[in-house]
């Protein structure tokens, strides 16, 4: 009995050598195809031909930039300078102070309403062009001024405050003219951006509607 349990101990232990041999034999082999494929992906040589150089990638890119560009002039308002640009293309037609929103809140006494006098920040757009604007003074005008507010729709309409020319843009907001230039530059309107005479002549001959404001 001795004799046989060491045969068999003799045989299972060839038996487990041959399996380790065979596991290492395995192993070697697939270390050798991921060298293999790590020495082609190190080794590999990238066809010149097929090279963008950085000119071209630079000339492609400036292409598609500009194609983003508006057609024709467009307009933008820089609110932290108080500064327009007339622009066509990469080219200033023309540049100068403006006033945009103060930033202040109104708030309503009776409590129900309040407002806050900023410009809107964005991409706009001409929507309506007049000569010899007139205002129609909102509620805020009359509580800011401490007047009652009026029910008859004519004892809201106000001229000669917003200049020769008036382009709107949306929800109520234009560029126009004022009758404060001494404030030209400042934080001082309630949202919409005003202009001085010559500038926003100049602005309102070269638009259309259509014409794209950015803001920002």
């Amino acid at each position: 009995m001795k004799k046989k349990g060491w045969k068999w101990l003799l045989v299972g232990c060839s038996l487990i050598y041959v399996v380790g041999v065979v596991v290492v034999a395995l192993a070697l082999l697939d270390n050798q195809k991921l060298t293999a494929q790590w020495r082609t992906v190190y080794n590999f040589q990238p066809d010149p031909k097929a090279r963008i150089s950085p000119e071209v990638q630079n000339a492609t890119l400036k292409k598609k930039i500009k194609s983003y560009q508006p057609k024709g002039a467009y307009i933008i308002i820089d609110s932290a300078e108080n500064k327009y640009y007339l622009k066509e293309g990469d080219k200033i037609l023309r540049e100068g102070l403006v006033s945009t929103g103060s930033g202040e809140i109104l708030v309503d006494p009776n409590g129900k309403r309040s407002w806050v006098f900023d410009t809107p920040k964005g991409e706009f757009f001409v929507k309506s062009k007049i000569q010899n604007p007139y205002w129609v003074k909102p509620d805020w005008a009359f509580i800011e001024e401490g007047e009652p507010i009026p029910s008859r729709m004519e004892d809201r309409v106000e001229g000669g405050v917003l200049g020769d020319y008036a382009l709107g843009f949306g929800n109520g907001y234009f560029l126009h003219g004022t009758l404060y230039t001494r404030l030209l530059g400042r934080n001082v309107t309630h949202g919409c951006v005003r202009f001085g005479d010559k500038d926003l002549e100049a602005i309102f001959k070269a638009s259309r509607i259509g014409t794209k404001i950015y803001i920002y």
